[in-house]
């Protein structure tokens, strides 16, 4: 039907909602526009908080108190001195299963807090919960915490006295016990609620590994012989502050004889002529969202030679390989069972996880290769995870090692690579 016809007939066709399908090819807009459609904020925050009171329910809790920065925002979308609050508690949350959020922070924290729909109650009696601010109070304190939580629960828990607690620390968790409350871990409601990403969330994603992939130019343009490790990887934080995001979560960049054993953090090595130069992004980019992405590159001039061509070639083969299995409905177990194995010589140094959940930040579930097996555990992949496929290729004692990793969304229909930056033409073709 034209548009034409809609007006003669009065009726216009009702707009769908995107599909995580759609989501996953799209990189949305992120400057005030009218003419392209904007990400849909409030739709995201909604949907998040959603899952996380449907979690709150299935885990028979009145109620969460939550104190780490990225289940606060989680939660609500506050942002407030984020890499702060992560070792000092500051902030805190209370969500019940029904009823008012309820938000404590300091000043700059309630005037965001105050423009977001996602906050019901905003309280300034903030108490001070952490040995910085308490000192030698700090026992004093976590029981005044205690009670003031302990009064939200009678309001708010329905009369359910299982609250969820998230790093509330020895004496916190005391507190909370002598004042008659049953303390759970919050945890496993949080990670339940995270695992399944709507569309809006993979359009942020999708901006995250944009901002990750224009780093990744810039260290690919900027490597050259003599520039050192950690000048490189310089290139990486300051295209991720550039774009809008927030931190990267490690250092994870070595070069030459450092690329094995992997998780060698960048340092002061020059990087030399012939040398692999590996990196793993793990990015915390726009609007809180993760973009976690390996690559290794070649510095020139010269070619790679046929070791480093063979060891990179077999991480991408298992990178390809396994991404296969990121099918809906996959358990854990037949993932493992039928996953990409390396040959024998340079296959008993694996990365530690065959593949891990994403989202804002690195999160559940892990899938261990057969070596972790006292690590195992049971499930399935759902469509909405976003799964990060994982390789580390490189003989036990060798000189190098490889180090791959895509970003995958798992849908209905299958797999979807969300990290579009291309594999390096010369390490995998001789031709190059």
């Amino acid at each position: 039907m034209n548009r034409a016809s809609d007006y003669e007939t009065g009726i216009a066709a009702k707009p769908q909602p995107m599909t995580l399908e759609q989501a996953a090819w799209i990189t949305p807009p992120t400057q005030l526009t009218d003419t392209e459609a904007m990400l849909d904020m409030p739709r995201l925050r909604r949907y998040r908080q959603e899952r996380l009171r449907k979690q709150i329910k299935l885990h028979n809790l009145g109620g969460v108190l939550l104190t780490d920065p990225l289940s606060i925002r989680y939660a609500t979308g506050v942002r407030n001195c984020a890499l702060f609050q992560t070792h000092i508690h500051a902030g805190y949350l209370f969500v019940p299963a029904e009823g008012p959020v309820v938000y404590f922070d300091s000043s700059p924290g309630r005037y965001t807090g105050n423009q977001l729909e996602t906050i019901d109650i905003i309280r300034d009696d903030l108490l001070p919960i952490s040995h910085m601010f308490a000192g030698s109070r700090h026992e004093e304190w976590c029981r005044k915490w205690a009670l003031q939580i302990k009064d939200l629960m009678d309001q708010y828990g329905g009369g359910n006295p299982r609250i969820g607690l998230e790093k509330a620390g020895t004496e916190g968790t005391i507190a909370f016990q002598n004042v008659g409350l049953e303390v759970l871990d919050a945890g496993a409601a949080l990670a339940m609620a995270r695992k399944i990403k709507s569309a809006e969330e993979i359009l942020c994603m999708n901006q995250t590994i944009a901002v990750a992939e224009d780093g990744m130019t810039r260290m690919r343009n900027a490597l050259v012989n003599g520039i050192s490790e950690v000048q490189l990887w310089s290139h990486m934080w300051q295209a991720n502050i550039e774009g809008g995001g927030e931190w990267i979560e490690y250092r994870l960049l070595a070069s030459g004889e450092r690329t094995n054993p992997w998780q060698q953090e960048a340092g002061s090595r020059m990087i030399r002529a012939g040398d692999l130069v590996c990196f793993d992004c793990g990015m915390i980019g726009p609007f809180g969202y993760g973009a976690d992405i390996s690559r290794a590159f070649h510095c020139g001039p010269g070619k790679p030679t046929d070791h480093q061509r063979m060891l990179y070639t077999q991480a991408w083969e298992e990178i390809q390989h396994n991404t296969e299995l990121m099918q809906p409905g996959a358990d854990f177990n037949d993932i493992i069972a039928n996953r990409y194995i390396q040959p024998e010589a340079i296959g008993q140094q694996t990365y530690p996880a065959l593949c891990h959940g994403l989202g804002m930040g690195d999160e559940w579930p892990v899938v261990y290769y057969p070596a972790d097996e006292q690590f195992h555990f049971d499930g399935q992949l759902e469509a909405g995870m976003v799964i990060c496929v994982e390789s580390y290729v490189g003989e036990v004692g060798g000189n190098e090692g490889i180090k791959l990793e895509n970003q995958v969304l798992v849908t209905e229909s299958g797999p979807i690579t969300l990290s579009r930056y291309p594999f390096e033409d010369n390490l995998l073709n001789p031709e190059f």
